[in-house]
C-alpha cells in the first residue's frame, strides 16, 4: 500500500509546484518586470485559488486529490481528451508566455489602471466559479472518463444547478480577463484559441456523459445550459 501511494505523493508535489511556484510567475519571470504590479495581482490571486480551493478539497474528498494526481495513468480516458487536456495546460501557459513578452519588448501599450482591476474581478470570480465546481464535485479528474471504480453519478448541487460544467466556465471567464489584466493585445492570440478548444471539450466531455453516465440525459434537461446561462 505504501508503495503505491508513494507515487502519488510525489506527482502531486512536482504538481503543485508547477502550478503554484513556476506557471502563475511566468509574465515576471519573462520579462523581469517585478514592479509589474499587475502581473504580481495575477499570480498571488492564482496562487490562493489554488491553495484554498486544493485544502478544502483534502478535507472534503480526499480521494480527489489522489484521482487528480494520477490522471496521466488512467487508461479509460478518452482518446480525444488525450490531445485536448494537454492543449488546455499547454494554451494557459503560453498566454502567460507572451503576455511576459509583450512586456519585455513592449509590443502593447499601458492600458487604464481601471480596466486593469476590472480584468482583475473577473479573474478571481472565474478562478472562484471553478473553486467552487472542485470543491463540489468530488468526481473533479484532470481527464474526461467514466470513473465507475469510484461510484461515479450526476452531481446536481452548488454550481451544477447554473451550468452543466462550472469548472470550465469559471475556467474560460478567468482566461479571457488575462491579457485585459496584463496588458497584452498579443496574449488574446492563445487566450483565443484556448477558449476554442475548452468549447469543443466541454461539447465532446457533455456528450460523453449523456452517453455514459446514467442520470445525466435527466440532469440535462433540468440544467440546460452546458457554460453560459441564455447561450449555450
Amino acid at each position: 500500500m505504501t508503495q503505491q501511494k508513494e507515487p502519488v505523493i510525489w506527482r502531486v508535489i512536482v504538481q503543485m509546484v508547477i502550478i503554484v511556484v513556476i506557471a502563475p510567475f511566468i509574465p515576471l519571470i519573462i520579462s523581469a518586470r517585478w514592479d509589474w504590479w499587475q502581473a504580481w495581482a495575477y499570480a498571488v490571486s492564482s496562487v490562493l485559488a489554488f491553495a484554498i480551493s486544493r485544502l478544502i478539497v483534502a478535507r472534503k474528498h480526499p480521494d480527489l486529490i489522489a484521482e487528480r494526481a494520477r490522471f496521466m495513468d488512467a487508461k479509460d480516458t478518452k482518446s480525444w481528451d488525450k490531445i485536448l487536456a494537454p492543449l488546455l495546460g499547454l494554451g494557459s501557459v503560453l498566454i502567460l508566455a507572451v503576455a511576459g513578452l509583450d512586456k519585455y519588448y513592449g509590443w502593447t501599450p499601458a492600458s487604464n489602471p481601471t480596466l486593469s482591476l476590472i480584468a482583475l474581478t473577473g479573474i478571481i470570480l472565474g478562478y472562484g466559479f471553478s473553486s467552487w465546481a472542485l470543491i463540489e464535485n468530488r468526481f473533479f479528474a484532470g481527464t474526461v472518463r467514466i470513473q465507475t471504480e469510484r461510484g461515479h453519478h450526476v452531481i446536481s448541487t452548488g454550481p451544477y444547478r447554473i451550468v452543466r460544467h462550472p469548472g470550465y466556465a469559471g475556467g474560460l471567464f478567468g482566461y479571457v480577463f488575462i491579457p485585459l489584466l496584463l496588458d497584452s493585445l498579443w496574449a488574446w492570440i492563445p487566450s483565443i484559441l484556448l477558449a476554442a478548444v475548452m468549447i469543443v471539450r466541454t461539447a465532446l466531455e457533455d456528450k460523453t456523459l449523456q452517453a455514459e453516465l446514467p442520470g445525466y440525459k435527466e440532469y440535462a434537461q433540468k440544467t440546460r445550459y452546458r457554460l453560459l446561462p441564455g447561450v449555450w
